[in-house]
């Protein structure tokens, strides 16, 4: 296809633009997708206002956005799997294939990984995008192309999950109620958790746990969360705890929480990239701690999730912003977290 697109560009700290780039012609194994919505990651937030996310720092002109669903309007010779009109969820990342993690199957710690918005890769808040047809999932018919900008997020909630092992019996409890937090309580429940119950400090989004399943929740501003988990618990303590706030009192919490034997799993970055946990207390309950990094062959599970009905993507959508409102998107959903869930990027959407 050729032609000129619009792109929304990073110019600069808490900056927008726009700029017009050459459509990107596929090669024999890409797609050309026109995208449809784009997902706001809390990564995107972190680098428009502060320019960098610990090692990675960018260098503007630059393009955030790595959450796409959208439509193929054109296919690479050497495919065969898609058709112009198939619908799709892209995974962001591109692997070397050989090293030993793409070996082992471990590709989401391949060092050689090529992910959308993260420096000096450009991201997707633009129309097109030219990706590799093996990372671009075709879509169910009844699954829209928003729920399949939202497969990323969901693809990390899920990993979380299968990372805790998590299944039928279970008592967990998820900290945090953003969007990970939301999506991770979602797909332990489609995992066949008996009980979720979800931890947060902001009341909306308590709220919208509660609506999208959650067996109970905890605000920790009014209450004391270890004693609240006991009661819920019968005195044992959680099963499996899902980490995705980030911050050292939930980390701590955490810990406190689990039940002896339990799993902890934890999915979200500290801002200052440090934690302190209280050992003695893990050490005496011989908890497991297990980490997340991005995720590894979850988008099937994930998508066949959605289609069945077990996860409600459309439900964790709070705001939408067309492509002319980058700007106002990335301030609003910065200045505003305590009201939204998770915004997306209409950029072509039905």
């Amino acid at each position: 296809m050729e032609g000129m697109m619009k792109v929304a560009v990073m110019t600069g700290i808490r900056k927008m633009g726009f700029e017009e780039r050459p459509i990107p012609q596929p090669k024999e194994d890409e797609v050309l997708v026109r995208l449809d919505y784009v997902g706001i990651c809390g990564s995107d937030l972190h680098y428009y206002e502060t320019g960098a996310i610990g090692d990675y720092v960018v260098e503007p002109p630059f393009v955030l956005g790595h959450e796409p669903g959208g439509v193929v309007v054109e296919v690479g010779q050497a495919v065969s799997h898609l058709k112009v009109g198939d619908r799709v969820a892209l995974e962001p990342g591109k692997t070397c294939g050989h090293c030993e993690f793409c070996r082992e199957g471990k590709y989401n710690l391949c060092r050689d990984v090529i992910f959308f918005a993260t420096p000096p890769v450009d991201g997707v808040f633009q129309e097109y995008v030219a990706h590799e047809a093996d990372l671009c999932f075709k879509l169910p018919d009844h699954v829209s192309t928003l729920e399949g900008a939202l497969i990323e997020p969901l693809a990390v909630g899920f990993h979380a999950a299968v990372q805790g092992d998590a299944h039928l019996g279970q008592k967990a409890v998820v900290m945090g109620a953003g969007c990970i937090g939301l999506v991770s309580m979602m797909a332990l429940k489609a995992r066949g958790v008996s009980e979720v119950y979800v931890v947060d400090i902001m009341e909306k989004r308590l709220e919208k746990a509660m609506e999208l399943g959650a067996a109970g929740v905890v605000n920790g501003k009014k209450e004391e969360v270890a004693e609240r988990i006991k009661e819920l618990t019968g005195g044992k303590g959680a099963d499996l705890v899902i980490e995705t706030a980030g911050a050292e009192i939930t980390s701590k919490q955490a810990v406190q929480i689990a039940g002896k034997g339990a799993t902890i799993v934890f999915v979200g970055y500290s801002p200052t990239g440090e934690v302190s946990l209280p050992m003695s207390l893990a050490l005496d309950k011989e908890l497991n701690f297990k980490t997340v990094f991005r995720y590894r062959h979850i988008y099937p599970m994930a998508i066949q999730a959605v289609a069945d009905g077990k996860v409600n993507l459309k439900g964790i959508v709070t705001d939408e912003f067309s492509l002319d409102e980058a700007d106002k998107a990335m301030e609003v959903s910065l200045n505003h977290k305590a009201d939204i869930v998770k915004a997306v990027i209409k950029i072509h959407g039905r």
